[in-house]
C-alpha cells in the first residue's frame, strides 16, 4: 500500500489526526493533547507498532486508552498489523527528532538540577499566535512576561478563559520565548494534574525533599489548568510553599485556569489572594474575524490552499473554541490528503463536519451575565450602572443593547431576562425593540452592536435571525 512508504513522521502525524476524529467528546480530545506528546519514536516493527513512554503506568494507561484506535487508524491507512505495544524507552529525557512537532522545555544540564517537565508544542510560538480584540491584552501581557521574567509587575501571569481559546498556546509561547533567547535559564512546563501525580509519588517514595528542591529551583514555572488543584488540600498547603518561595526569589510563574482566581472554588483564600498579586487577564470567544484569520493561519502552515468559501462556513459554524475550529479543518484537510481526484466543495465540507456542528448546535448557550459584562466594559461603564435604574443617555444605550442582545443570542424568555436586568419584561422588550430601530437608520450604532456580538464570538449575521 502507498500509506506504507509513508515517513515515520508523516504516518505518525495521520494517526493523530485520524485518533482525534475517532473520540467522540471535547473532554476527550483535550486529554488526547495533553497525553499524545509523551509518546515518542512510533515505528512498525515487524507485526507491531511500537511506541515508547517513559513509565510503566504509562504504558498500562495508554494501552487501555488509545492501542485500539491507534490500531484501526493504521488499518485505516492500510497497514494490517497484529498489536499497538507502547513500551518504555530505555532515554525518554527529550524529544526525539522523530517528532518534530514537540521539543522539550529544559536542555539537560545536571549541575543546573533542572526538574522534569512535559514537552511543549513546537508551533505553540508568538509568532504563530493568531491576535484579536478577544486575546489582545493577554498577548501584550505575555509578551511583557517573556521579555522580561520575575522583572515586571506581571508576577504571577494568571491567564484564565474556556477551553481551547489559546491559553495554553500562550503560556508555551512565553517558555519559547524565553528558552531562545535565555538559554542558560531553566524553565518548567507542566499540568497541574501531572504536578500533583508527582506530589503523591514524592509522598509514597519519601522523596518530598528531592520534589522540593526540584520546583523551587526553576527559573520559569508555567504551570496549566490550575483550577485542577481545587479541593486537594494538602497539596495546595505544598504547592503555596512552593509559589512564595518562587516569588521571595523573584522567579516567574505563569498559570493558566478556566476560570478566574475569585471564582476557583475549593481552593484556599491565602492562595488565591496570591494569584491576584500580579496580573491576572482574560481570554474570550474570539469574534467571526478572528476565527477567520486563524482558520487561515492554520490552513498556510500546513502548505494547504482551501478555498476562502469553506474557511469562511467553518468560521461560521465552529465557533465554540479554537481547537473545534482546528479539528474541523483537520477534517477538512485529511479529506484533501486522501482524496486529490476530488475537489473541495461546500456541500462535501458540509457533510465532512455534519458531526462538529451538531455539537455546536448542543454547547452551553451565552448567558445574559456574559452579554451585560461585555456590553459594559464596551462602554467602559460598570455592570452596577448597567443594572440600576439611573437613565441618563450615557446608561440607558449600553443597558439596551445588553438587552437587545440577550434577545437575539441568548434562549431566554422576556421574563428570565428582565430577572436578570432587575426589571420586567416589558421594559426588556421596549428597549430591545429601541435598539432594532435605532441600529436600522444610526450605522454606527449597529457598527457597534455588531463588535460588540463579534466579541461574544457570535456572528452577526445571527442578529438578522
Amino acid at each position: 500500500m502507498e500509506e506504507k512508504n509513508k515517513s515515520g513522521d508523516s504516518l505518525w502525524n495521520d494517526i493523530v489526526r485520524q485518533v482525534k476524529m475517532l473520540l467522540p467528546t471535547e473532554l476527550e480530545r483535550n486529554r488526547m493533547d495533553r497525553l499524545f506528546p509523551l509518546m515518542h519514536s512510533p515505528k512498525l516493527d515487524g507485526n507491531l507498532y511500537v511506541i515508547e513512554v517513559g513509565e510503566q503506568i504509562q504504558v498500562e494507561m495508554f494501552t487501555n486508552l488509545y492501542s485500539k484506535m491507534i490500531l484501526e487508524a493504521l488499518q485505516t491507512f492500510g497497514i494490517k498489523i497484529g498489536e499497538v505495544r507502547f513500551v518504555v524507552g530505555k532515554d525518554i529525557t527529550t524529544v526525539q527528532q522523530q517528532q518534530p512537532q514537540f521539543r522539550h522545555t529544559v536542555q539537560n544540564t545536571p549541575q543546573r538540577g533542572v526538574p522534569s517537565t512535559m514537552p511543549m508544542h513546537e508551533n505553540y510560538t508568538f509568532e504563530n499566535f493568531v491576535k484579536g480584540p478577544s486575546n489582545s491584552f493577554a498577548h501584550a501581557a505575555a509578551t511583557a512576561v517573556a521579555k522580561g521574567p520575575g522583572r515586571t509587575s506581571y508576577n504571577p501571569l494568571f491567564i484564565y478563559g474556556g477551553t481551547g481559546l489559546g491559553k495554553t498556546h500562550l503560556m508555551e509561547a512565553i517558555g519559547h520565548y524565553v528558552l531562545d533567547k535565555h538559554p542558560e535559564m531553566s524553565v518548567c512546563y507542566i499540568t497541574s494534574e501531572t504536578f500533583l501525580n508527582e506530589y503523591v509519588n514524592a509522598l509514597q517514595n519519601d522523596a518530598m525533599q528531592a520534589f522540593r528542591e526540584r520546583y523551587r529551583k526553576v527559573d520559569l514555572l508555567l504551570l496549566d489548568d490550575v483550577q485542577f488543584i481545587a479541593g486537594k488540600n494538602q497539596f495546595q498547603e505544598e504547592f503555596f510553599n512552593t509559589f512564595n518561595s518562587l516569588m521571595g526569589l523573584h522567579k516567574q510563574v505563569v498559570m493558566t485556569s478556566d476560570v478566574a482566581p475569585k471564582d476557583l472554588k475549593g481552593c484556599e483564600e491565602r492562595l488565591t489572594g496570591r494569584f491576584q498579586q500580579g496580573m491576572v487577564v482574560e481570554i474570550e470567544s474570539p469574534s467571526y474575524e478572528t476565527r477567520l484569520a486563524i482558520l487561515k493561519s492554520k490552513a498556510n502552515a500546513v502548505r494547504h490552499h482551501i478555498p476562502d468559501e469553506i474557511l469562511k462556513f467553518i468560521a461560521e459554524n465552529i465557533r465554540s473554541h479554537v481547537r473545534a475550529m482546528e479539528g474541523a479543518l483537520n477534517r477538512v484537510v485529511t479529506f484533501v490528503d486522501f482524496n486529490t481526484d476530488i475537489p473541495l466543495t461546500l456541500e462535501i465540507t458540509q457533510h465532512l463536519l455534519k458531526d462538529s456542528i451538531e455539537e455546536e448546535k448542543t454547547i452551553k448557550d451565552l448567558t445574559v451575565d456574559e452579554i451585560m459584562r461585555t456590553v459594559a466594559q464596551f462602554y467602559g461603564v460598570k455592570m452596577d450602572d448597567i443594572l440600576s435604574k439611573e437613565r441618563t443617555q450615557t446608561l440607558v444605550t449600553p443597558r439596551q443593547v445588553a438587552m437587545f442582545l440577550s434577545c437575539k443570542l441568548t434562549t431566554r424568555s422576556l421574563v428570565e431576562i428582565g430577572r436578570a436586568f432587575e426589571k420586567t419584561h416589558a421594559t426588556v422588550y421596549h428597549g430591545a425593540q429601541t435598539i432594532q430601530k435605532r441600529i436600522d437608520v444610526e450605522s454606527d450604532l449597529r457598527k457597534t452592536v455588531e463588535n460588540i456580538t463579534s466579541q461574544l464570538g457570535r456572528n452577526p449575521s445571527e442578529l438578522t435571525k
